[in-house]
């Protein structure tokens, strides 16, 4: 497939920069947004642009804020979903777009779950990757997790030892970028300790490459030049995000396309209807790192699907 990247722009919108790439521009009137997740870039959707331009999509893609050259506020509170999602209406808002349609992996999925239900109004229909829609349940998020899984659990050591694990994945970059981005992983047992501490001072790794050295670098220099810690500072708003999503309507009518990875180690949702009435379901034979993994199949579900829900 070609691998065609836009040159960024710098974008002041919300009390913040965003790093902002775009693609075309002759389709304006027909936008979605693509949103990535951690620890990504808004390059990890290169595979996808060709294939929106060429069906009439004014792409557009931010780095997140806390990514890239995007802005990195030091107030862990700033990365909650109140301002996450004020971002992406300031960028559509920008663009001159009074609603889109948004694409999210992972994080980025979340984000777009999180934007669905409290700007329902600006979003036209969404499509997530990996990661379902959060059910509230009894308890706030982190607590809930450390029951289930205890304090080594990476969300919540984010959350209980902040600082720990940012400094061994800067200190470790290369290595633990190199590790993470991979597929057709052998199974191994787990070893005692955070995972992605352990991932990042792995000496070999585990699986195969999903993308060259060339690709890898992008990441790799973007978190060079940021640090983890603006990135791990969305796993820090997951209990506040918990009571801001409390506080509003959990139900998502307009159409949402959910593709799940069937080697994904994130568990897929089996109620999500209840919380979704007009989602579609897919699956490809891959793992978390969908479109990048299986470009081409993502593609062509993605499209096929806003075919039918024009």
């Amino acid at each position: 497939m070609k691998n065609k990247f836009p040159k960024s722009q710098l974008i002041v919108i919300n009390n913040i920069s965003l790093e902002v790439y775009e693609a075309g521009v002759e389709n304006k009137g027909n936008p979605i947004v693509l949103c990535h997740g951690w620890p990504q870039h808004a390059y990890s959707w290169r595979y996808q642009i060709d294939t929106l331009v060429n069906e009439g999509y004014h792409v557009i893609i931010p780095n997140l804020r806390g990514y890239g050259n995007s802005s990195a506020p030091e107030k862990v509170d700033q990365y909650n979903l109140i301002h996450l999602t004020n971002d992406l209406i300031a960028l559509i808002n920008y663009f001159g777009y009074d609603e889109s349609i948004f694409v999210g992996h992972d994080w980025g999925s979340t984000l777009v779950w999180g934007l669905c239900l409290l700007h329902p109004k600006r979003v036209t229909k969404s499509v997530n990757l990996s990661v379902p829609y959060l059910e509230l349940g009894h308890k706030p998020w982190v607590e809930f997790l450390k029951d289930l899984m205890g304090s080594d659990h990476y969300m919540v050591h984010f959350n209980e030892y902040p600082g720990l694990a940012d400094k061994v994945l800067d200190e470790n970059t290369h290595r633990f970028l190199n590790n993470m981005f991979r597929k057709n992983q052998a199974p191994v047992t787990p070893k005692p300790g955070m995972f992605f501490i352990n991932l990042a001072q792995e000496d070999k790794p585990n699986g195969d490459p999903i993308m060259s050295d060339d690709d890898l670098n992008v990441f790799v220099n973007s978190f060079k030049s940021t640090g983890f810690t603006p990135s791990i500072n969305w796993y820090r708003n997951l209990d506040n995000n918990w009571h801001i999503l409390s506080e509003v309507n959990p139900i998502i009518e307009h159409p949402v396309l959910m593709i799940y990875g069937d080697k994904d180690p994130v568990m897929q949702f089996d109620r999500l209807s209840d919380y979704v009435p007009n989602v579609t379901v897919k699956s490809l034979n891959c793992g978390h790192w969908i479109q990048e993994e299986e470009p081409e199949a993502t593609n062509k579900l993605i499209i096929d699907w806003l075919k039918n829900n024009q």
